[in-house]
């Protein structure tokens, strides 16, 4: 899986030259202010309730001995679970809503990169790939969180905290990956056969997912170029995943 994850990292180096060469640009102008938009309230959202998350889970904590650092620990981890949470809501949200201006994009870069014609595959509506980017993510939010809580308990834990933040990027990672890649699946996969795929191109998602949170970190221009790069990336790792091997249909 290693090699498949450097594989998708490696899809980036060559994200903005394709976008320019192709004029994909205008395309990314709606889903870059979606992208802004959504992290100025999210964040700020965040920014503001992570001192009363920390407030609350210091008071579980009823003994007086003690009770100085794990207030400490609780300000740390109430701030870090905000943080974390409001990541995970702002990708799955712009994924989501950027679903019917992203799909365009990876199939002009599948018919540069195959030579087929658009709508070679399934043609689908703006509706219908909303509503799909929506189902997806909705998903894809759900297992997030289920996965991220215990993970986010195991931080109290002396040591095992340590590989518990590998751990919770690397989920991150993955689910940042998976939206990326539907964008391509949604014109040749139903719902489930797209999931089957992306399990068995995990490594693909991670490397994508990895660089998509690291973006994230640039502050302002991270947030407006990460969709237009990332998907890009995406697209090209997906395509060159589909031309070697595509998962049985079935149906």
């Amino acid at each position: 899986m290693i090699k498949t994850i450097i594989s998708g990292i490696k899809a980036y180096f060559g994200a903005y030259s394709l976008i320019s060469k192709l004029k994909l640009w205008k395309y990314f102008a709606i889903p870059m202010l979606i992208s802004l938009v959504t992290a100025i309230i999210v964040f700020g959202s965040a920014y503001g309730l992570s001192d009363n998350v920390g407030a609350f889970i210091s008071k579980i904590w009823i003994w007086d001995w003690g009770k100085e650092t794990f207030s400490t620990i609780s300000n740390f981890i109430g701030g870090l679970l905000i943080v974390v949470i409001g990541l995970i809501l702002f990708k799955h949200i712009i994924m989501a809503l950027s679903a019917p201006f992203m799909s365009p994009v990876s199939e002009k870069i599948e018919a540069h990169l195959t030579g087929n014609a658009p709508h070679s595959h399934r043609n689908t509506s703006f509706t219908q790939q909303l509503w799909r980017g929506i189902r997806i993510n909705g998903r894809n939010l759900l297992m997030e969180l289920l996965l991220t809580i215990p993970i986010l308990l195991l931080k109290f834990i002396p040591v095992v905290n340590i590989f518990s933040t590998i751990l919770l990027f690397m989920v991150q990672a993955y689910y940042a990956g998976f939206g990326n890649i539907d964008y391509t699946l949604e014109r040749h996969f139903q719902y489930k056969e797209s999931l089957l795929f992306v399990r068995k191109n995990r490594g693909l998602a991670i490397g994508n997912g990895i660089v998509f949170l690291l973006f994230l970190l640039i502050p302002i221009v991270g947030v407006i170029l990460v969709l237009p790069l990332s998907v890009t990336a995406a697209s090209k790792n997906t395509i060159e995943a589909l031309q070697l091997k595509t998962p049985k249909i079935h149906g």
